[in-house]
């Protein structure tokens, strides 16, 4: 491809930004990124960036800064609400495996790396521009933003979320998300104090259509997330958020009670969870989609940032060998789709059985992960995260 290529990038989030880092380093000197909010903000607290989406990071010379701040993951304890020992997930053999380490993070602190280094490599965001229509004529994509500004592009990356994704509507005919029946509250802890003794290691409680999960990033800071089973619009999504989370998860392990009591509330957010079914085509004329727009996974997944990465990697080197940008597109979607549906559909699986409500299947499904091949299950995970 042509490295003058005018290219325009909707979304300015993890997916949209690394897509940016990694084109211009492929050479490629024509990028332009429109973001719909009205400033650099996050949604979500903080991310694993498993061994995967890290090897893709050392790629674009990104990783020595997340080194700097980020924890380093070796394993996953799982729990039940009455704290019985679920097992463990050993990090450390799938970092092994694929040849990486993964770090925890916050999210804001990924986002801050990502714009300082696309400030460094002179790439543009314009930000308070919200696409409302996309149209393509020949060898040019025509946007409309809801502030009348109407440019042009010789190729359009859709890198605008899983919400209300302009880019998946042209494409798919269709962008309206799943709601997959559950919310998460997410919330950044830290103190002047150490917090974590341990820092290295993630925890995963287990309920009854409901969990709680603790990821430390130091000893002085972490991040998590705590689920529940509820319809959309529940009586939860107007009520003291910290409050509320101290009575819900008020018998569960005084770690989880602990955290919750050093989080402020301005840094605790409620969030209803959804993804969308797996779509076959990612592309049309001169548009693409990228991450959550083209594959958005549920976080039980663990891999929906670290995907968008991925695909950041992928794309820039499919269009740097592609002579047109339909070779380059088909040849992306044909290198990602198999592997992002896996995952998305393992998310789902998992978030099924994790937010049932029925005590019975509750304990079978407790008695079942008690007796899994913890080896076997890091084998497998890697295989998923691994495969072409």
């Amino acid at each position: 491809m042509n490295r003058e290529t005018n290219i325009v990038i909707l979304g300015a989030g993890v997916g949209g930004l690394t897509t940016a880092i990694a084109l211009c380093q492929k050479g490629f000197k024509n990028i332009t990124i429109y973001e719909q909010r009205e400033t650099a903000t996050t949604i979500g607290a903080g991310i694993v960036l498993w061994a995967n989406a890290s090897k893709i990071l050392d790629k674009l010379n990104l990783l020595t800064e997340v080194q700097k701040i980020g924890g380093q993951i070796k394993q996953m304890e799982r729990w039940t609400d009455k704290e019985e020992f679920l097992g463990s997930v050993n990090i450390s053999e799938i970092n092994t495996i694929i040849g990486s380490t993964s770090y925890s993070i916050s999210r804001k602190e990924l986002q801050e790396i990502l714009l300082r280094k696309t400030k460094d490599l002179k790439i543009p965001i314009f930000y308070n521009h919200k696409a409302l229509q996309l149209s393509c004529n020949g060898n040019n994509a025509a946007i409309l933003f809801e502030n009348s500004i109407e440019i042009n592009a010789a190729i359009v990356i859709g890198a605008d979320g899983r919400m209300n994704s302009v880019a998946r509507q042209y494409v798919n005919g269709d962008n309206k998300p799943v709601y997959q029946n559950f919310v998460n509250w997410i919330g950044i802890v830290e103190s002047d104090k150490p917090i974590f003794s341990n820092t290295d290691n993630v925890m995963d409680f287990w309920g009854c259509g409901e969990r709680f999960g603790i990821v430390p990033i130091n000893e002085y800071k972490g991040y998590w997330a705590g689920g529940k089973s509820l319809p959309l619009n529940s009586s939860f999504k107007t009520k003291n958020n910290k409050d509320e989370l101290l009575k819900l998860f008020a018998s569960w392990s005084p770690k989880i009670k602990n955290t919750l009591q050093l989080s402020k509330e301005e840094n605790i957010k409620y969030i209803e969870v959804f993804d969308h079914n797996p779509i076959t085509k990612w592309h049309q004329n001169n548009v693409c989609l990228i991450g959550d727009s083209a594959h958005a996974a549920l976080p039980t997944s663990g891999q929906g940032a670290c995907q968008a990465i991925e695909d950041a990697w992928e794309f820039a080197t499919a269009l740097e060998e592609a002579k047109t940008y339909e070779e380059a597109f088909t040849k992306f979607q044909k290198n990602r789709l198999n592997k992002t549906t896996a995952i998305t559909m393992a998310g789902r699986e998992l978030a099924k059985s994790i937010f049932n409500e029925d005590p019975i299947f509750c304990s079978y499904r407790n008695e079942n992960v008690k007796k899994t091949d913890y080896n076997l299950a890091a084998k497998n995970i890697t295989h998923l995260w691994s495969m072409k």
